[in-house]
């Protein structure tokens, strides 16, 4: 039998800082991705510096993650741009049954229908949208591997962030 002491060579308490919070966070909504990821916690740090910490973390998060890893929008056209442009990285199209180009697509369509839509269609390719409340006026969020939801809600209660599906927008 072992007994444990501090003169153990192990590191019990996980990094819980900011920092590597924000990074866990920037891995998780860029899959595959750490190139992507590095350069927005690169930006994130700086902004997080210039701030002095002022700001939330995902709000300094959601400024650097703009239409490359996650959507900030206030109008369903937005949305549809926005989640169209996001899939492209894993060569995804979402079916929003019917064309976005088409005017009166939007006729019958609000954003919490939009991203219900965007959900479900992702979920079958095993990616999740989520949304988190903002500061601001409107919906934020990202994609996540749809595997990756427990360590995603985890993360969030760390970060402060009131984070749900996107399915779950109303």
């Amino acid at each position: 039998m072992h007994d444990f002491d501090d003169e153990d060579d192990f590191d019990a308490e996980p990094d819980d800082s900011v920092e590597a919070l924000v990074w866990q966070l920037l891995t998780l909504i860029n899959p595959g991705d750490e190139e992507t990821a590095l350069r927005q916690f690169t930006a994130w740090r700086e902004a997080d510096e210039e701030a002095g910490g002022a700001d939330a973390p995902v709000e300094l998060v959601t400024r650097v993650i703009d239409w490359s890893s996650g959507f900030q929008v206030d109008d369903p056209r937005a949305l549809v741009q926005a989640l169209d442009e996001l899939v492209t990285r894993w060569n995804l199209d979402i079916d929003w049954d019917g064309d976005p180009d088409d005017d009166e697509f939007f006729d019958d369509r609000d954003i919490p229908s939009l991203l219900g839509t965007a959900y479900d269609r992702l979920a079958e390719h095993g990616y999740t949208v989520w949304i988190y409340e903002t500061d601001h006026d409107g919906y934020a969020g990202w994609i996540t591997l749809s595997r990756d939801a427990e360590p995603m809600r985890e993360l969030a209660t760390a970060l402060g962030i009131n984070l749900r599906p996107g399915s779950d927008a109303t």
